[in-house]
């Protein structure tokens, strides 16, 4: 099995690889034969892929648990598998599907009915990305309806700030200082000194 090699691919670094690395293990891959990455699948820019790749020779195999484990854009997913098994001449077996192993039916109509399998479950895994995201949207405009604040939440105003930026317009006190005084960046401190007149002047009308 010198031969055989393996990919995992987890989304994040919260999800779990064990329900791979068995499914792997079970095949008596050599662990240097096994390569993960912690990325998304919406590309093939991942370090450990490229480095399976580079090692991978003409007769060997490539080993995944499912096609969505591969990638989840569907026409990378077709190119990546064209060059793996056209270009390269490695075998691959996906796991959870069984139709998709190259070793099998390598006449044309084997071929045939891989490429539709392929190209059918390519489609569903960007399907599902997409889905994803879009639920993604849904739920962040739904939140924000509901007055639901994203991002980290604005610091509070230091006490005596009318009075530091009083000294600081005539001239009193420094930037520098009433920046470090307010605990803020140069950015920050004149974007919240626009925000706070906005608020002073909307109180007296």
């Amino acid at each position: 099995m010198d031969t055989a090699y393996g990919y995992i691919r987890i989304s994040s670094r919260d999800q779990n690889e064990e329900r791979q690395l068995v499914a792997l293990q079970g095949l008596q891959i050599p662990e240097k034969n096994i390569y993960m990455d912690k990325r998304s699948g919406k590309d093939f820019n991942r370090p450990q892929y490229r480095r399976l790749v580079r090692k991978l020779k003409k007769d060997d195999l490539l080993y995944i648990k499912s096609i969505d484990r591969l990638g989840r854009n569907y026409a990378e997913i077709l190119d990546q598998w064209r060059i793996l098994t056209k270009e390269k001449g490695v075998d691959i077996v996906v796991l959870d599907m069984p139709l998709l192993d190259t070793r099998r039916g390598k006449d044309l109509m084997g071929t045939f009915l891989s490429d539709i399998v392929l190209q059918v479950l390519s489609f569903v895994a960007e399907n599902e990305r997409s889905n994803i995201r879009q639920r993604q949207a849904e739920g962040i405009a739904a939140a924000k309806a509901r007055g639901v604040r994203f991002g980290r939440p604005e610091l509070e105003l230091p006490d005596g700030f009318e009075e530091l930026v009083d000294a600081w317009k005539s001239r009193e006190i420094p930037r520098q200082e009433i920046l470090r005084q307010c605990g803020m960046s140069e950015a920050t401190f004149y974007r919240r000194l626009r925000k706070y007149k906005n608020e002073e002047k909307g109180d007296k009308e």
